[in-house]
């Protein structure tokens, strides 16, 4: 289980909006003054200080006096203002909503006026709130505003504001590297003005984000820094944030006491000064530590605690880590059943804040994906230990759907993958059963606060009703403590207990595997589909068939050990003179022998695939049993969640064709700081030819090398039901920018722009890339490069891409296209079909020579090319089907 600690930010928040007010009030003290305007001023001062000493209560008042004030003598500018920093101690006070009312108002006066500054502050203030509430799209676009404005107006104080909460909404996206360009700017500034507050914030900030990083001696430092400089100017709520994130660095040392002890003084200051989000924050740190060292049942008190508390300021981050690190207690005190029902209630906040990111960057929502997969996984996990099959599939696919979402952004998996996680009956009762607990928590907690204001005092009834609400908070506590062994909640857990290993249903009527099974049988091929899922200790293999219930079996091997093997098939994949039999049969050991049995007794011929992680760097056809190549034995071909619903669009039975090559020429195209340099490919030109043969004229339409631009491809590519490009093509691990199409005149088109729509492709079956490469620099990514190429062709229209995973011979690549093509034309083979007889083609060449049935492959020297070669998977292996195979 990932413990998920949360470290406490400083914004850089702005106080003001404009006014300029002189002299000094001791906090708490009003002026007896006669002019409106005079005492108006004096109180907004007054809120100031007292805001700056974190009397967040007291300031309301004094700025909520001062606001009457100025509305009645219509003093607009100080209207403003008092709205402004109405907003900030809400947002100080966790109350996030609310603060977003009071900064909307301020925003509309602002803009009325003219006050430039005000724009930029409400602006600001509002990107805060809303990264509060986990809409980090939001947060990002009013920081960027807020920003141009200062720059544009020379606000130093104001950039260096903006700066420092762009840098922590990148953190918080695990933009780590990005956070640190922004906050080192942020501090720059605020010491070149001598903004002792800001310098300290910064100081925090960069602290969090080498936390992030793993760097914690250096984050101790610069939180050190930060304490030291809060302590000084007496900011209680600055210096609880730097005691907490101190903690969160020593609990990563493994210094728990000393850990215990910060988080302890940051929970301390929170509730003196009514730091909502700090003691949550402070809570959740608590837990985790407990955790670590083993009392769960502390670890789950604090845990519940501060969600409560997350739930109560509608902090949604907060609260979809504290539903996740519950979870994580449970599973590891063997009550899977309850924990399952907390992570999927974590899984699905994390689909609605997720849903809130897709207009930000691609690479951004990979980021954020990225923070909180473990809780996706670790469903899962638990779901496939407790036989509940269809359920484990759907977190699958929603995960599937997820790391593409996040590439791509506006992924559409299949049927109800955007629905989220759902529940079992048993299930919705316990969680109606414990958020009705937290809620009665939350009521209570905030009559509580009402009553125990110091300095107000309270009536006879007022004191019963406090004497009330105590015994309440006593009974809740004793609620939560007591929730698992309640008798309702035991009943509810036998319904979900495991009795029979085969159940499967679980009660639940998962539509999307039925249409799947449906999908299956539909596609008269005897066709499997195979979902692996890599997991810490052990991969879990899948088999959905046609007409059993879904099958699953488990292979031991760590998931450091998987990518050894992984990369090591690459690796004699990529050369021809390796032997990739040995990687080959050892990774097969693990992904398929432990289903063989199952295979033969459904009567599988086609595999469907749904690779996960770094699988989708090696093409399963490239397996061996000891005997032969997966190819042998089977048809195989990928899917993306997007094509699930997919599996039986029919293709074209006379297709026209759109074939073009970059047969000779020199480019080098430079991408990023990556530098590509590019030559034509001899035997693209034989392939137009070979198409030429196997097409009649009418129906084949060609273009080479400087006729072969982006231009003639946009035009001509949706009038034709195939599209085949012999071009080189780089597929980059990370942004979607970095990865590329080469074109005959020496431009090129990116992921990003055929996912801006470049590309119109609705009445395209196949999209056939001949001679692309999949890049990496020595380590295993997620494959998410992969398996955009394929979803993008779909989103773009197109049924299915044909692509290869490895940069191919020209020659071996114009020989297995050939035999494709022959299938897929001649013979009306399924696309799936056409490749398999084109794999055969190839590892049977030495035979097929002999018997004269082969045709001469030569290299770009135009070399012939000894079969025996061609039978090494370097050569018919490379290329994998995405998509619709029929």
């Amino acid at each position: 289980m990932q413990r998920q600690l949360i470290t406490s930010w400083v914004a850089g928040v702005l106080l003001g909006g404009g006014l300029v007010l002189g002299g000094g009030l001791e906090p708490g003290v009003a002026q007896v003054v006669t002019d409106p305007k005079t005492a108006a001023d004096q109180l907004f001062q007054q809120g100031i200080q007292q805001f700056q000493v974190s009397q967040f209560r007291e300031a309301l008042q004094s700025w909520e006096q001062a606001l009457a004030i100025y509305r009645e003598i219509g003093d607009l500018q100080g209207e403003a203002a008092s709205l402004g920093n109405l907003g900030i101690a809400y947002l100080s006070l966790g109350q996030y909503q609310r603060a977003i009312d009071y900064y909307e108002q301020y925003l509309a006066i602002a803009r009325e006026i003219g006050d430039r500054q005000g724009e930029a502050n409400s602006l600001g203030n509002l990107g805060i709130a809303y990264f509060s509430l986990g809409q980090y799209q939001r947060a990002i676009d009013y920081h960027e505003q807020s920003l141009a404005i200062a720059r544009e107006i020379g606000d130093r104080q104001g950039e260096a504001a903006s700066l420092g909460s762009l840098g922590i909404a990148y953190d918080s996206l695990g933009q780590y590297q990005r956070a640190i360009d922004y906050h080192e700017q942020s501090l720059a500034i605020k010491r070149e003005i001598g903004d002792r507050q800001g310098e300290a914030n910064s100081l925090g900030n960069l602290g969090i984000a080498y936390f992030s990083l793993g760097q914690y001696q250096r984050a101790i430092d610069y939180h050190e820094q930060s304490l030291a400089i809060k302590r000084e100017i007496g900011d209680r709520q600055g210096e609880a944030n730097s005691l907490g994130n101190l903690g969160n660095a020593y609990d990563s040392l493994g210094q728990y006491q000393r850990a215990i002890d910060y988080h302890e003084q940051q929970l301390a200051i929170a509730r003196e000064i009514g730091d909502r989000q700090g003691e949550a924050n402070s809570l959740n740190n608590l837990a985790a530590v407990s955790e670590q060292l083993g009392d769960y049942d502390q670890a789950l008190a604090f845990y519940q605690q501060g969600l409560t508390l997350f739930r109560e300021i509608q902090a949604r981050d907060g609260e979809g880590k504290a539903l996740g690190n519950i979870g994580g207690v449970l599973g590891q005190q063997n009550q899977p059943e309850l924990a399952i029902i907390f992570y999927k209630q974590s899984v699905n906040l994390r689909e609605a804040i997720r849903s809130d990111l897709r207009g930000l960057s691609l690479e951004l929502q990979q980021s954020y994906t990225d923070t909180v997969a473990s809780d996706y996984r670790s469903l899962a996990d638990l779901l496939l230990q407790q036989g509940r099959i269809p359920e484990a599939l759907r977190v699958l696919d929603l995960l599937k759907v997820q790391e593409l979402d996040n590439f791509l952004s506006g992924m559409r998996g299949s049927n109800n993958s955007r629905q989220g996680v759902p529940s079992l009956p048993p299930e919705t009762a316990i969680a109606v059963n414990y958020n009705d607990l937290v809620d009665r928590a939350i009521r209570n907690s905030q009559d509580l606060r009402q009553l125990e204001q110091p300095g107000i005092p309270l009536t006879p009834a007022e004191l019963e009703r406090l004497a009330s609400l105590q015994t309440d908070q006593d009974q809740l506590l004793q609620a939560f403590n007591a929730f698992v062994d309640s008798p309702a909640i035991q009943s509810h857990l036998d319904e979900l207990k495991v009795k029979d290993p085969d159940e499967t249903d679980r009660n639940l009527a998962l539509t999307n595997l039925s249409d799947l099974q449906n999908n299956l049988a539909d596609l008269n091929q005897n066709a499997v589909l195979l979902y692996p899922l890599i997991l810490g200790d052990r991969l879990e293999l899948i088999l959905v068939t046609p007409n059993t219930p879904p099958i699953r079996r488990t292979s031991p091997i760590a998931a450091a050990d998987l990518n050894r093997l992984v990369g090591e098939l690459r690796y004699t994949l990529s050369d021809p003179n390796r032997d990739a039999q040995a990687p080959a049969q050892k990774l097969y050991d693990v992904l398929i022998r432990p289903l063989a049995e199952d295979l033969v007794a459904v009567g599988a011929k086609t595999l469907i695939y749904a690779p996960d992680r770094a699988l989708r760097y090696v093409p399963i056809a490239a397996l061996h049993d000891g005997q032969h190549w997966l190819a042998e034995t089977y048809r195989t071909y990928n899917i993306t969640a997007a094509s699930i619903d997919d599996l039986n669009a029919t293709p074209t039975p006379e297709p026209h064709i759109l074939a073009a090559a970059f047969t000779t020429g020199e480019y080098t195209i430079t991408v990023g700081s990556n530098t590509y340099p590019y030559s034509g490919l001899p035997n693209t030109a034989k392939e137009l030819a070979q198409l030429q043969t196997l097409t009649p004229q009418n129906r084949l339409t060609t273009y080479q090398d400087t006729a072969f631009t982006p231009a003639i491809i946009r035009l001509r590519a949706n009038s034709h039901h195939i599209v085949h490009l012999a071009t080189h093509a780089q597929f980059e691990p990370g942004p979607p920018e970095q990865s590329f199409i080469l074109f005959g005149d020496g431009s090129i088109k990116t992921l990003a722009d055929l996912k801006a729509g470049w590309l119109n492709l609705t009445n395209v079956d196949l999209v056939v890339l001949s001679a692309c490469e999949t890049a990496l620099d020595g380590t295993l990514k997620d494959g998410a490069e992969i398996l955009a190429l394929g979803y993008l062709m779909q989103q773009a229209g197109s049924k299915s891409t044909l692509a290869s995973l490895w940069k191919v011979d020209d020659g071996g690549t114009q020989a297995l296209m050939g035999y494709f093509y022959e299938a897929l034309l001649d013979g009306h083979q399924s696309k799936a079909e056409a490749l398999h007889q084109a794999q055969l083609a190839l590892i049977q060449a030495p035979e097929r020579t002999e018997r004269g049935s082969f045709v001469v492959v030569t290299d770009a020297q135009g070399k012939a090319i000894d079969p025996t070669q061609l039978s090494h998977p370097y050569y018919w292996a490379p290329f994998i089907l995405i998509g619709n195979g029929r």
